[in-house]
């Protein structure tokens, strides 16, 4: 028999729960939100994409993603404040925003001042008004 081929990537939360994905996997999920950030959020070559996301699978994949369409990852800590956000958004001129449905509160009250701001990204299985969420576009 054939020996199964070594994970591209894998991941273990806290809770025991596992990701596995094999290379052919990780090439084809991060083409997708690749596709997400390009067509859905409207991103092109060169935008600046500010990332408020613990360290959970979709980090590397959004990662990923990035580099294969040439957007620029500015990844941030989870415990960045509103203030650090919004310095960081206006510094940056980043036209997307990508956080997790707990930390997205914290995102929506520095997001008036931000007039470059096409697009914002939902990571996890929550929604919000005005966002979109990552896993039902891919």
């Amino acid at each position: 028999g054939r020996k199964p081929a070594n994970p591209a990537f894998w991941w273990v939360s806290d809770e025991g729960e596992e990701v596995k994905w094999s290379f052919e996997e990780l090439g084809s999920l991060s083409r997708k939100a690749a596709n997400v950030l390009c067509e859905a959020c409207g991103l092109q070559r060169g935008d600046r994409v500010i990332a408020v996301l613990p360290r959970v699978p979709e980090w590397w994949l959004l990662n990923v993603a990035c580099m294969r369409a040439g957007i620029v990852f500015m990844p941030g800590t989870s415990q960045l404040t509103a203030k650090d956000i919004s310095y960081r958004l206006q510094a940056s001129k980043a036209k997307c925003i990508i956080t997790s449905d707990t930390l997205a509160p914290a995102v929506e009250s520095i997001l008036p001042g931000s007039q470059l701001l096409k697009s914002k990204l939902l990571v996890g299985r929550g929604s919000r008004d005005g966002w979109l969420n990552l896993k039902e576009l891919l």
